[in-house]
């Protein structure tokens, strides 16, 4: 199906990518849980993540899984660097599946900013005596803010060796049973880091110019779809723009798509920020949703729009106005699990609940 030529299209309506069809256009965003031990799940994603399939969402993501433990954001982040992270993936996978919604993973590596604390332990760098680890790896040896350790720059060796990683990521997440596999390159991790020049200083064939900058993101994203069933959808989550003079654009973005689309990739999941400690981003109800429009209407490419959706109505505008053809929520879906379960009744569709909670729905 060609995303740019569905008439009438809406939230609820289905959207079919390769081989896979989405129920509806709402999918549950990554959200990082730090609750892992060791890069394993556990019960506590099957509730979370299988909760969210029972509520009605055409495609749940778990949070990012780090392809490598140096990976990591933080000691209790998801992973999926080796292969006993498998077994409990495919029970999660499995329970999301047979609710009628699709499993995805994102695959990440935070780079410098690797080696913190969760949120609610002060979301602070660590050393190594205090539960961290060193090195932390980036495009340069920039930090990325006071305090954070300075990350080694990283040699041609070690870039095909996270290449690599990422394309091994894959294929477990293939065996775990997920059905869409997103990358991340957003939020001043790994990927990003090499996109933006305020974090980029190399002088190599990765560094400088656009097309050095984006080398690695396109080799990994090549490197994925070898492994990745052309059946399978394969997404990249972008931050469309720095806020910051001298930093990575909107129109970055869109070149940038261009080109993902020519390796396979069939949806740029549009966020933004995250590569300066500080930047002054105007925070409000869909504020990135300008990025997802340009990139789907100047790029051909199917997008995802993301950031304070909330409102039912809101969101069926998104899809029904071809802003963007998926609708990412994270925070609402803590706060609402069954989210398009409720959202259904004031766009007047039929969302009907599992039967177990029929009689709530009445």
């Amino acid at each position: 199906m060609d995303v740019f030529q569905q008439q009438g299209a809406h939230l609820f309506s289905p959207l079919r990518l390769r081989e896979v069809e989405l129920r509806n256009r709402i999918v549950v965003s990554p959200m990082c849980q730090y609750s892992s031990h060791d890069g394993f799940a556990n019960d506590w994603h099957l509730v979370h993540l299988g909760s969210r399939a029972v509520g009605g969402a055409a495609l749940v993501f778990t949070e990012a899984a780090a392809v490598l433990p140096e990976g990591r954001i933080s000691p209790e982040d998801l992973g999926i660097w080796k292969d006993a992270h498998v077994e409990m993936l495919r029970r999660i996978f499995d329970f999301i599946r047979a609710q009628g919604a699709l499993p995805g993973m994102q695959l990440a590596h935070a780079g410098r900013k690797a080696s913190t604390s969760a949120p609610w332990k002060g979301h602070a760098p660590l050393a190594p005596n205090e539960g961290g680890w060193s090195p932390i790896f980036g495009p340069s040896a920039l930090p990325f803010d006071e305090g954070y350790q300075t990350p080694e720059e990283l040699d041609r060796t070690g870039i095909e060796r996270i290449r690599d990683a990422f394309a091994q990521a894959a294929a477990r997440a293939l065996r775990s049973g997920a059905q869409v596999l997103e990358i991340h390159a957003a939020h001043g991790y790994l990927l990003h880091s090499f996109l933006s020049p305020l974090s980029n200083a190399r002088t190599d064939e990765y560094g400088g110019s656009f097309e050095n900058r984006v080398r690695f993101l396109c080799e990994t994203v090549a490197a994925v779809r070898e492994v990745w069933p052309e059946k399978f959808p394969l997404f990249v989550r972008i931050s469309a723009t720095d806020w910051t003079e001298g930093g990575w654009t909107g129109q970055d973005s869109v070149a940038l798509a261009k080109k993902l689309k020519s390796f396979g990739v069939d949806v740029i999941d549009c966020s933004s920020g995250g590569n300066v400690p500080v930047a002054k981003i105007p925070v409000g109800s869909g504020y990135q949703l300008p990025f997802a429009a340009k990139v789907r209407a100047e790029a051909g490419i199917a997008t995802a729009a993301v950031g304070m959706i909330t409102a039912p109505e809101q969101a069926d505008q998104i899809v029904r106005t071809g802003e963007a053809d998926l609708v990412l929520m994270a925070r609402e879906f803590l706060r609402h699990p069954y989210w398009p379960l409720h959202a259904a009744r004031p766009l007047h569709q039929n969302m009907p609940p599992p039967p177990q909670y029929g009689r709530a729905f009445l």
